[in-house]
């Protein structure tokens, strides 16, 4: 662990408090974005509907194209 002292004498310093509140901040946007997009694309990936189904979009197509 940080602060530590190892017996091989290998003592790493913490991090500053500034690279902790970015890492964390970083951390949560990725899992943010990571979760909007499993909410997004879930169902595709998993197989439970198909891709060119859409994102629910109901328009009034003409069905002779």
């Amino acid at each position: 662990m940080a602060g530590g002292s190892h017996p091989s004498g290998f003592n790493p310093h913490l991090p500053g408090f500034r690279y902790q509140v970015l890492s964390k901040l970083l951390g949560a946007s990725m899992w943010f974005f990571i979760l909007y997009r499993a909410r997004e694309d879930g169902p595709k990936l998993l197989g439970l509907r198909h891709p060119w189904e859409g994102h629910g979009h109901h328009d009034k197509h003409s069905e002779s194209h």
